[in-house]
Formats: structure tokens, C-alpha cells, sequence
């Protein structure tokens, strides 16, 4: 089996280029073709295959193990939107494309896509019961399920108690549902030279994190039927959030302007140089900062929704498989094979063995299927010997089974870039937030009408 490498965690950043030609159709009437009970044989080409790691190489080696009769060929190239659309118009079709969930409805509704029901079927997997029913959420689309999903990195608040203590500051008045006890903390820790920053009390991350602030307070993003819902007044309140804890702190310019200066990935990253009190990150952030442990102080505590529950959303990548593949059947063994528990649990082998060898952390793995994380929690993740990250990491797992889906839609990326443009206008003062929502509704609404046009 020719391979070369499996995404850990991949972040798709290409637009959307719809075909107004593709209509939708094609991928059921393929599926209604396919024996995805077939024994699976023969070449199987896959693409968008970036990002090596042991997690994902351990997965690969898995999976051969189990399907020693396909011959897989890995094109490690990053995925491209256009690309993809281009080589189906052309037949030059892959059996399997990894992409972003976000990716997946839209390529659905344009009948690119085959759906993956009796796929699932035929290899006796029940994806409700296989991945959290956020994940599945994300890949529906007409009451069909589109893809096989991987990960699922929630997001959390991660508070550097170094700060916190010199300010007096509690962890449990980092609360994203008591604004006006949210906004004392944040003055307690908040320094600035003149008008620029030097310390925030609260990064929110408000344009990588803005569907958690709009859904979390009670938003929506789309309609049942994946309709952009972008204007709905119910949005203006995650939005007016994010602008009071950023007029807190300078405004969004000089906040903005102070986060893109961080050193995220570096020995002088901002958590080493106090740059934050406290920041929303996703799942995976704190693997990078255990390097640097014995120069922090480390806790979490969940984001809350406008009710005071914990609350986070899914996200994370997805394998389809496209109309014209060639090898549908032995992609579909493939794929499940890869998202298997047991195939996690090599994965979580590969990592505990090279944590152990760089003397790290283990965080855990957060593979986007329920039994797959425990299994590996309880065999690999152990005490620390730091009860600061110990805590990070349990928080983390108390928060994954809360989480939503941001909603399946086939603008579902052109809604998540028009919603950061609304926050973007609104928190810097350009329209009210009413305007800006008004704008971006439209836009969206445009690409929507793109997407489903036959």
C-alpha cells in the first residue's frame, strides 16, 4: 500500500468557487449503483492528504493492515476548492478528497458529492453512535449524511493564572454569561501604554471564534433547511459582547493589532509573556503551550452560552467521496476503517509513544467519535504531575459533548466569512450591528443562491 500521510488536524483556507452548471442529483443516483458491500480491491486514489503526523500515519498503517487488497495512492497535496471542481467537470476524479467540514454541504447540494447512507449500511456503522451528533450534523444535508468525519477540537477558555493571581482575579469570574462580572475581571487585568495594549484581560478571539460568541448567546447561523439566517436579531447579541469586551481594552483596531503581534507558536508566545489573562482556544492549543509548562500557570474553564451552560462547536475535517469515482466501494471500507475505534487506538498508541519520548503532555485525542475519546483518555492520557494542565485537559473533556454543529449549509463557508466581516465592521464602529448583519445576509444569501441553483 503506497501511502504518504493522514491530516492530524487540517485547516482548509480556499473559497468556495460554485459551478452554477452542477446541478443536484448526481451523487444519489451513483449511490444507488454502487455494492458498498463489494469486497474492496483494486487502486484507490485519495487527495488533500497534508500534514503528516503520527496520529495520522498510524491510522494509514491500520488500515492496510485491514484492506491489504487496495493499493491506495495518497496525493498529499493541500485541498483545493476550485481544484476539486475542476477535476470532476473533467473526470479526473479522486475515490476520496479531505476537506473541512464546512466544505462538504456545499459540494452536497451541487450533487458532487455521493452520500454515504449505504456506505455506512453495508459496514454495519450507525454514524450517531459513531461520532457526536454535532459532527454528523455538520455532513447532513436533506436527511443524508455525506461524510466520514475526523476530530473535533471544542473550544474552551484558557486562563493564565499568573495574571489572574497578580490581579486578584478568580477563575470563575471568567464567565462568558456574566458580562458585567466578565468585563470587572477584565479591567482588574488589562494594561495598556497610552492607548496601545500591553496586557489583554480577555482575548476572545473574535473573528476565529465569532460562531461560538453569536451561537453561544443565543444566535443562529442558518435556517432547518441550511438557509443563511445571518440578519436574524437574534445575532446582535454574541456581536454587542464581543464589542464591549473589546472596547474594554482599547478597541477592536488596538486589540487586533496587538493579537496578530503574538508569537501563538513561539518560546515568547503570549501565555510565556503575559500578554493575556485569558483566551478562547481550541483543543489543540494546549499541546503547544506543555512545551513551555514550567514557565506557566495553566487552567480552563468552559465558554458559556447566554444561560450559563457549557457550550462549544464542532469542528474538523471530513473525507468524501465524489460522483466518478472509480472505486467507490473500497473507499467506503477505507474510510471507515480509518475512523474506527481501533484504528484511534493506535493512533493513540503513536502518540503516547512520542509524547513519552519528547517528555510531554498527553492531551488526549479528540478524534470526533465519543467511545474512540474515552477509550483513548482512559488508556493514555495520565496524571501530569502539573494539576494546572490536568485541569485544562479534563475541561476540555467535559466541554466536547455540549457541542453544536455551526450548521449545515451549502454557503456554509461563505456564511462563516460574511459573519466575520459583520463582526469585523461592527466592532470597529464602521455600521451598527444591525447594518453589518444586514450586509453580510446578503452576501451570504447570494452565495446560497449560487450554490443551489439547478
Amino acid at each position: 500500500m503506497k501511502q504518504r500521510y493522514l491530516a492530524g488536524v487540517a485547516v482548509c483556507a480556499a473559497s468556495i468557487a460554485v459551478l452554477a452548471s452542477c446541478s443536484g442529483g448526481g451523487g444519489d443516483e451513483q449511490a444507488a449503483d454502487v455494492d458498498f458491500s463489494a469486497e474492496p480491491t483494486g487502486a484507490l486514489a485519495a487527495w488533500g492528504f497534508e500534514n503528516a503526523d503520527d496520529v495520522g500515519q498510524s491510522r494509514l498503517d491500520y488500515a492496510a493492515e485491514q484492506l491489504p487488497d487496495v493499493d491506495v495512492t495518497l496525493d498529499a497535496t493541500a485541498f483545493d476548492a476550485q481544484k476539486l471542481t475542476t477535476r470532476i467537470a473533467s473526470g479526473d476524479v479522486p475515490d476520496v478528497v479531505q476537506m473541512d467540514r464546512r466544505y462538504v454541504t456545499t459540494y452536497a447540494a451541487q450533487g458532487l458529492l455521493i452520500p454515504l447512507d449505504s456506505c455506512f449500511e453495508a459496514q454495519d456503522v450507525d454514524p450517531t453512535e459513531r461520532w457526536y451528533q454535532s459532527v454528523v450534523d455538520d455532513v447532513t444535508y436533506e436527511d443524508a449524511v455525506y461524510a466520514v468525519s475526523q476530530f473535533y477540537q471544542p473550544p474552551a477558555i484558557l486562563l493564565n493564572m499568573n495574571v489572574l493571581n497578580e490581579a486578584g482575579v478568580s477563575p470563575d469570574e471568567i464567565d462568558t454569561s456574566d458580562m458585567d462580572g466578565l468585563l470587572a475581571a477584565i479591567e482588574k487585568m488589562y494594561q495598556a501604554s497610552g492607548s496601545t495594549p500591553t496586557r489583554l484581560g480577555f482575548d476572545p478571539v473574535a473573528t476565529g471564534q465569532g460562531g461560538l460568541w453569536v451561537l453561544g448567546m443565543g444566535g443562529q447561523l442558518t435556517d432547518a433547511d441550511g438557509r443563511p439566517t445571518l440578519d436574524d436579531p437574534s445575532n446582535a447579541a454574541g456581536i454587542e459582547a464581543l464589542k464591549q469586551i473589546t472596547d474594554a481594552q482599547g478597541g477592536y483596531a488596538a486589540v487586533k493589532s496587538f493579537t496578530d503581534s503574538f508569537d501563538t507558536f513561539g518560546d515568547a508566545n503570549q501565555f510565556v509573556q503575559n500578554q493575556v489573562g485569558a483566551q478562547v482556544a481550541n483543543q489543540w492549543y494546549p499541546n503547544v503551550l506543555s512545551a513551555y509548562r514550567d514557565q506557566i500557570s495553566l487552567q480552563a474553564v468552559p465558554f458559556r452560552d447566554a444561560d450559563g451552560e457549557p457550550f462549544s462547536l464542532a469542528s474538523g475535517t471530513a473525507f468524501v467521496i465524489p460522483v466518478g469515482a472509480e472505486n467507490p466501494a473500497a473507499a467506503c471500507a477505507w474510510l471507515t476503517q480509518l475512523t474506527s475505534t481501533d484504528a484511534w487506538m493506535a493512533a493513540g498508541a503513536a502518540r503516547a509513544a512520542t509524547i513519552e519520548e519528547n517528555d510531554g503532555i498527553n492531551t488526549g485525542l479528540f478524534t470526533g467519535s465519543p467511545e474512540a475519546d474515552e477509550m483513548v483518555r482512559s488508556e493514555y492520557v495520565t496524571p501530569s504531575g502539573d494539576e494546572g494542565f490536568d485541569q485544562v485537559i479534563s475541561t476540555y473533556y467535559d466541554v466536547v459533548g455540549s457541542g453544536l454543529s455551526f450548521g449545515s449549509s451549502p454557503a456554509g463557508q461563505d456564511i462563516q466569512n460574511e459573519l466575520n466581516n459583520a463582526i469585523t465592521a461592527a466592532l470597529l464602529g464602521d455600521k451598527t450591528t444591525e447594518e453589518a448583519l444586514g450586509d453580510a445576509q446578503q452576501a451570504a444569501q447570494r452565495a446560497y443562491d449560487n450554490a443551489t441553483a439547478n
